[in-house]
């Protein structure tokens, strides 16, 4: 054999060693949630680089580099009383919401509290003008519901992302819902907004069907090609909201009520970690065990997965 020959063979043997690594890597690490995996990120790891890690895991890289710059306490504490007075009165803008805060003895003004509200995804749900273009890249879907008539598990699934409260901060909570049956499919934790954990609570509820049509608002994350071309590969026709209307996406806005006022209020997580394992029990007995008076007091297990 010449030496070219036994080059090639050294090279080949070193790919298969370092693919064996990184399988190894990946089977400990890629059932985890989102918010899981970005914490199992090792910048020591020397057999398998950062960007590598990231790619392996489906994370992007910049997520993982990306530091959020820290709210003041005085912000966190506002944002909190924020997401409370909004999931009781969705309908409340940045005027209300300051004036609101004022009967509180918080004196902040309006520029304040509409950057906040923007950073938590907060949006009135009363009709108002569109004073802004949309972006040329950017293609904008019809609302498929208005007129659709639910009759069947897997008809309708929708989407959304709400704000979740922690002491020293907040994490971002998406969730896929079943219309017709109001089970949840799938949920991911994130520390920013970016896409990633969006299209891993998505390729989770896939694993399970296919719906005929997919509803979400007009975010980025859910107006981004990555998001909207798995949607066409698959063939499920895509619907989104109008501008400031929560109320398109009735049933996820529900969702969120339930999971605020039974859960996360009443439990306060002091982590990230408690925050996952919390509503991972939270979740499953939403599914499971919380009886519906929309679905005359059956579980949306039941009716999700009842016979026909």
């Amino acid at each position: 054999m010449c030496s070219s020959d036994l080059e090639l063979t050294a090279m080949l043997y070193q790919q298969i060693g370092q693919l064996k690594v990184e399988l190894d890597w990946v089977k400990k690490n890629l059932a985890l949630s989102v918010a899981e995996r970005k914490e199992r990120i090792d910048p020591t790891e020397q057999s398998i680089p950062i960007s590598r890690q990231c790619e392996l895991l489906g994370l992007a890289r910049s997520s993982f580099y990306y530091e959020l710059k820290p709210e003041t306490e005085q912000n966190l504490r506002l944002m909190r009383m924020l997401d409370q007075q909004f999931t009781a009165t969705p309908f409340y803008g940045v005027r209300r919401m300051t004036a609101w805060l004022a009967t509180q003895g918080e004196t902040v003004n309006p520029k304040r509290v509409r950057r906040l509200m923007r950073k938590m995804g907060l949006e009135a749900i009363y009709p108002k003008p569109n004073l802004s273009l949309a972006k040329d890249n950017v293609r904008k879907y019809p609302y498929l519901l208005k007129e659709e008539e639910i009759t069947a598990p897997n008809q309708v699934w929708s989407t959304d992302i709400t704000y979740i409260p922690l002491p020293q901060g907040f994490i971002y909570l998406v969730a896929v819902i079943d219309w017709y049956s109001r089970y949840v499919l799938s949920w991911e934790l994130s520390n920013t907004l970016d896409i990633t954990f969006c299209l891993s609570a998505l390729e989770k509820a896939l694993t399970q069907n296919t719906p005929k049509i997919f509803n979400t608002d007009q975010g980025s994350q859910f107006t981004s090609p990555l998001f909207t071309s798995r949607l066409e590969a698959k063939k499920i026709a895509i619907s989104q909201d109008g501008r400031g209307r929560a109320l398109d996406n009735i049933f996820v806005e529900r969702l969120w009520r339930s999971v605020k006022y039974e859960e996360v209020y009443p439990k306060a997580y002091a982590s990230v970690t408690e925050a996952i394992q919390e509503l991972e029990k939270y979740f499953h007995f939403y599914n499971n065990d919380r009886l519906h008076q929309s679905l005359n007091y059956q579980t949306p297990a039941t009716v999700h997965f009842k016979q026909p």
